[in-house]
């Protein structure tokens, strides 16, 4: 099973948990319009107070999480719980600054996102610190920010893996060289996976997948879905499979648009403080072999599908912009 495809995907505001000020840290993404105040208005000639319009304070919730290890395809992310207008503004009093050091370009997805990246993958051990310096800074009309914050994480090893849908393969490189080839299945003809270059977002030892969140009505529920990484917005998975048969894995695409690889039932393991880099199995089974050897921000990029090249603004799926292209989305250019 999996939940993308190419026509009945829709997209969705899940993403990875984005952290702010504590007070506001369980608002999440739920960042919807506000409602207007309509009405007639008669002039008065009696003289009223003169009446401050209420500052509405805005906050951007961010990826990755202070202190995390992530892999060298992580895109920054800042997504804001008003509309901003005043984007130079916004996007000057947001920074990032690395050891060793790499330029660094926001582009803007909409007016409540903006992401950050290098032209190039960041270099393994860099340490990469984003600054947000919006308290006082005015995004809108009568909105202002509230953070002054600095959030440190650090890059691990080069992990990059290639899907071929064409010979069903997923093949794995460590910092250049070949850890692995698994076998695996993508989309099926009626539901193909998106080509292009995709990074992890978010991992899960097990999580429920629901046909009806994604567009497909009642097709399938599967509660415990092992080994699950997301790579976009919009649904697509690399994930455990123990539902269909094992001759299917390097031979078949029989999924919904995820990339699914060979699992059994039953809980999934992975090692407590897994951090990617170790040499254990995760529970012998090909998707738990991958599972504990990825980190959020490693990248996948999937080739040979019969599928449109997935879009910049779904997932961290940036990199399918050339670094022209990516500077062009900046509002400082």
């Amino acid at each position: 099973m999996g939940h993308g495809t190419a026509g009945a995907r829709r997209r969705t505001r899940r993403g990875a948990a984005r952290r702010a000020l504590p007070a506001l840290a369980a608002v999440a993404l739920l960042a919807g319009c506000g409602l207007g105040l309509g009405g007639h208005h008669t002039k008065d000639p009696t003289p009223k107070p003169r009446i401050t319009p209420r500052r509405d304070a805005f906050v951007g919730f961010y990826s990755p999480e202070a202190g995390s290890l992530v892999g060298t395809g992580t895109i920054l992310s800042v997504r804001f719980n008003r509309t901003i207008t005043d984007r130079a503004a916004v996007e000057r009093h947001i920074t990032v600054t690395a050891r060793p050091a790499a330029a660094v370009t926001g582009h803007w997805f909409g007016a409540r996102r903006l992401d950050l990246r290098p032209a190039r993958y960041w270099r393994p051990g860099s340490r990469v610190t984003l600054h947000l310096r919006l308290r006082g800074v005015r995004g809108a009309p009568n909105t202002y920010g509230s953070q002054a914050k600095d959030v440190t994480f650090t890059i691990g090893r080069d992990q990059r893996s290639t899907a071929d849908a064409a010979t069903h393969t997923l093949t794995v490189l460590r910092d250049g060289r070949l850890l692995r080839t698994l076998p695996m299945t993508a989309g099926s003809p009626q539901h193909t996976t998106y080509n292009g270059i995709m990074v992890i977002a978010e991992k899960y030892l097990r999580t429920r997948m629901n046909s009806r969140t994604v567009g497909f009505g009642g097709e399938y529920d599967i509660p415990d879905v092992p080994h699950a990484m997301r790579l976009t917005d919009s649904g697509t998975f690399v994930h455990g499979n123990y539902w269909s048969p094992a001759d299917v894995f390097g031979a078949e695409n029989v999924s919904h648009g995820c990339i699914g690889l060979l699992d059994t039932r039953g809980p999934a393991r992975t090692p407590a403080g897994d951090d990617g880099r170790d040499g254990s199995d995760g529970g012998g089974t090909p998707a738990g072999w991958f599972f504990a050897r990825s980190l959020i921000g490693d990248v996948i990029t999937v080739v040979h599908s019969d599928d449109r090249t997935v879009s910049p603004d779904n997932g961290m799926s940036g990199w399918n912009l050339d670094w022209t292209a990516w500077r062009s989305g900046s509002a400082l250019r």
